[in-house]
Formats: structure tokens, sequence, C-alpha cells
């Protein structure tokens, strides 16, 4: 605790002697002192004097004025000002001390005992109220540097949501027309050796774009941006689809899948089926690629029947390569493997099942692993699923060839697309529709092709140069003629935030369809906008 100033102002020396020499008992002040009421002003700006003991009978200027000068400087106002007089102790004189600014009063003869205890007690005041003003100073410091820190997040999760785009349109966008290209492919006459080579592309790109939609889901779910979208939808339609499609695979490893499904597990639940679905995929995928002989089996259990909801286990066993011990917490965690040399023998990125625990996370549940290493692995999550009713409309559609799907004649279609992979593969899937299409390379040209001619419908690319889409879609939304103001807008977006999404609707587009896109959604979304009004004859 560090020392204060004490000023003690009396025209009589010995009096300052004898009061100083009474105040040597008390702890942390350094004592200033003077006779001229003049020259203590200046020591009280000069120094940083916290007390004055001031005498109130004094020649030229008296206490009382001494005290109201003090308060009236901006510089000596803080200074806690007590009164010594040796003269009546009546109420008038008390309250013109006080009004001048003074706190306490001392009376000669000087009492030891109190003298002591009422100057101790402002010492311990000032301290107080110094350590206040350093907790004060250290709140604001505290308070300034989470600002900061909050500023720099905040413009660190910009950076990342803008590089996520970026990547997002980057990285899609190419897929996007291999993928296309693959359908092309599959939907002209090929030999065997052939339809072999366009399914083993088919896997490239699916495995590839599944790694890219791991590394953007965690980048996602990191920065907040993924929401659970819950709806109704059978829980044992979804389970049955999960399984048909796993059944194969593991037939192709010649393993057995075996299904335990609990009866009474309820027929809807209300949830995210797509994140539920996620789930249950990597477990599966994970088991089926470390084993190699045996079984895997997936359960569905009801853990406990609530009022309006439901707890479900969901399991995958396999007798697989398991994990070892001290490897099996990290398994979740991003950019992991249970082992170094897993990598290098299965590949993967080590984000599956990372995502896996974010989106559990999401749904309020718990995942957790137990294995036996070199004998088989139990991966589990379990969630409160509310029960759901029967949805009004199924969302599932069946696929078909692209040659299979309803012609579109008539239908003149402006693609604006400044990839010439995706115009080429967009323009062939649309013209063996029978559709008639014209490619643009910006949002510039679009608007340019639309003052010229009439267009049924516009498949738009989202990010373009000279003019982005969204700028296109506005001006063509202003533009003078009603008819070409209302044709019908598609959006083509590699993004993958929703806020982009939302942004192309703003912007007036009728509909957006994400990189990569399914041929039968693209048909559909079409089928949907398109009616004899908009067809150009």
């Amino acid at each position: 605790m560090k020392n204060i100033n004490l000023l003690i102002l009396d025209d009589k020396e010995e009096n300052i002697i004898s009061l100083s020499a009474l105040l040597s008992e008390v702890e942390h002040i350094n004592i200033i002192s003077s006779t001229d009421p003049n020259e203590a002003l200046k020591i009280c700006w000069k120094n940083d004097i916290s007390i004055a003991l001031v005498d109130v009978q004094m020649p030229d200027i008296d206490g009382f004025e001494f005290v109201s000068i003090l308060k009236s400087n901006p510089k000596t106002s803080h200074v806690i000002a007590i009164m010594v007089t040796a003269i009546s102790k009546e109420d008038k004189y008390l309250l013109q001390g006080l009004e001048s600014g003074a706190v306490d009063y001392l009376y000669k003869p000087l009492n030891p005992e109190i003298t002591i205890a009422k100057v101790s007690s402002f010492v311990k005041q000032v301290h107080n109220q110094e350590e206040i003003k350093q907790k004060n100073i250290a709140l604001e410091e505290s308070k300034a540097q989470l600002i900061k820190a909050k500023e720099e997040a905040e413009e660190a999760r910009k950076s990342k949501e803008i590089f996520l785009a970026n990547m997002s349109h980057e990285i899609r966008t190419p897929i996007n027309g291999i993928i296309g290209i693959i359908h092309m492919f599959k939907n002209s006459t090929l030999n065997e050796e052939q339809k072999s080579w366009v399914n083993r592309l088919e896997d490239a790109s699916n495995s590839l774009l599944l790694i890219i939609n791991d590394v953007l889901d965690i980048s996602k779910i990191d920065s907040g941006m993924m929401k659970v979208e819950k709806e109704n939808f059978s829980l044992h339609k979804k389970l049955e689809d999960i399984c048909n499609l796993f059944k194969i695979k593991a037939l192709d490893k010649n393993l057995k899948f075996e299904i335990e499904i609990d009866p009474d597990l309820p027929e809807y639940i209300q949830s995210d089926p797509l994140r539920l679905q996620q789930i249950i995929n990597n477990f599966i995928s994970n088991s089926l690629k470390f084993t190699d002989e045996g079984k895997i089996i997936f359960q569905a259990k009801v853990v406990e029947k609530l009022k309006n909801s439901t707890r479900i286990k969901f399991s995958v066993i396999d007798t697989g390569i398991g994990i070892k011990p001290e490897s099996v917490e990290k398994i979740f965690l991003a950019f992991e493997q249970g082992d170094d040399g897993i990598t290098k023998k299965f590949g993967g990125t080590g984000l599956g099942l990372a995502i896996v625990k974010r989106l559990a996370d999401l749904l309020k549940g718990e995942i957790f692993a137990e294995s036996v290493y070199g004998q088989g692995s139990r991966f589990c999550f379990m969630a409160e699923f509310e029960n759901g009713l029967q949805p009004t409309s199924d969302k599932n559609i069946n696929k078909k060839n692209i040659s299979q799907l309803t012609r579109l004649n008539n239908t003149v279609v402006l693609v604006a697309e400044d990839n010439d992979l995706n115009s080429f593969m967009l323009s062939h899937i649309l013209e063996s529709w029978g559709c008639q299409v014209d490619i643009v390379k910006n949002g510039r040209q679009a608007v340019e092709h639309i003052n010229i001619k009439d267009y049924s419908l516009i498949m738009m690319d989202t990010h373009m140069p000279i003019m982005s889409g969204f700028e296109a879609i506005k001006e063509i939304r202003n533009h003078p003629d009603a008819v070409k103001a209302a044709v019908p807008i598609i959006t083509i977006s590699a993004s993958v935030l929703d806020y982009e999404q939302q942004s192309a609707y703003e912007a007036g587009a009728d509909s957006v369809i994400r990189k990569p896109f399914d041929p039968n959604e693209l048909h559909d979304k079409i089928s949907q906008l398109i009616d004899t009004k908009n067809v150009i004859y």
C-alpha cells in the first residue's frame, strides 16, 4: 500500500510541529506542511495532496476561504479537507466549514486518540478510492480488450465466410461440370467397357464431392452457419433407405449386414432428416472402410418413451480392425485419425467423425464409441426426438435417366455462365429436353440479350465477371417491358451459405439450384416455372 501526501496548514509553526508529531503514528502518510495559505495552494497544485488539515484562523486567507479556493479548482477539488479550530463549536461555524467544502472538524486542544482515528479513517478512505479507481481503470481496459477481441472475432468470422464462399464456388463449379458430363455420358450409347469407365468416374466424382462437403460442413459448423431444419418424416422409411444403400456396399465386400430395428420405434419423428442421415451414414461408412471380414450390425432402439418425444439410440457394430484404447477419444477431433497409419492405408480427411460430433451437438444428442483393438468397434448416437406426424407430401422423387424426362419443346433458355465446362454441360442437358439455348458469359451480356430477344427462362450463375448474376437479375426485373421483366429466372449457385441463397430471392430470382445439381431436380424446377404462356413459339 503506497503512502499518500497529507498537508498541514497552520500559521503557527509550533502547531505544525505538535500535529506532525501526533500523526507520526499514522501509517502510509507523507506529511507536508506550510504556514502560508498561498504557498499551501501552490503545494496542492504541484503535489498529489490527498488530505489537508487546515487551521481556521489565519491572516490574509482564513481556513474557510482556503478550502473554498481548493474545492473550486479541478486540480485540487479531490482533496479531503479537515478543519482544525480553537474557536467556538457553534453550529454556524460548523455549517460555514461544511459549506466551504470541508468534510470534518478537529477541535483544539486536539484529542490524540480522536485525531489519529479520524486521520487514519480518511487515509483508509483515500486508499479505498484509489483501489476503486484502479479497478475501474482495469475494468475499462478489460472492456476495451473484450470489444477489440469481439471485433477481431467478427472480422475473422466474416473473412472465414468469404473464404468459405469463394472455396465453395471455385471447387463446386468444376465438380458440377464433371458430374454433368457424367450424366450426359450415361445418357448416350456406350459399350460395356465404356459404361464401366463412366461408373468408375462417377464413383470417383462422388468421393471427391464427399470430401469437399466434409471440409465445407466443418467450416460451416465452426462458423455457426449450419442450422437444424426440423420437419416431419418417416423414421422407418429413412432407415430403410439408408440400409438398402449399404447392404449393396457390404455385399461388394462379402460382409454380412444385419439390421435390428426396435418394433417400438415411432413411425414419424420431427427432426432434421439430412443431419440424422449424415450421422448414420458416417458410422456405417467407417465400419465398411475398416472391416474386411465378418459383419456389420445396425441397431435402432428405443431407450425411453416420454409424453411427446422418444429417446432413441442408433448403433453401428462391426468386426473390423478396432481402435487402440489411447486413440478412442481423439477420433472425434477434426483432422485426427485413430492411428497415424490409418490415413496412409485407408485414406480419408479425418473430418467425418468430427462432423458427426458437431452434428450430434446441433441435434442436442450425444455420441460415443467403444472398441476392442483387433476385434471391432461400436459407434452410438443417442438423442431425444419429438414425436412427429405423417407429412402431407412425399419429397421422394423417383430419379429418371435424362432422356426419360418430359420434353420441354419450344422452351427458349438463356444460360449466363462464365465457366465453359458448365455452360457446355448445361446447354447439352437442356437441348436433350428439346430446349433452344443461348449462352453468355456474364450478367451484362445477359441483359443485352434480353433487350433483343424473348426468352422462356433464364439460368443465371451468381458469380460472374463484369456484372454478377444478382446485379443482372435486378436490371432485368426493372426492365420497362413488363413481359421481359417477368421472365422466370433460376440462379445456379455453388455457395453453401444460406444467406447467399436468400440474396438470390431478394434480388428477384424465382428459384435457386445448387451446384452440383441433379438433372431431375433441375427439370422439376423448370417444369414448375414454365407454363404455356411462357413458352416462345
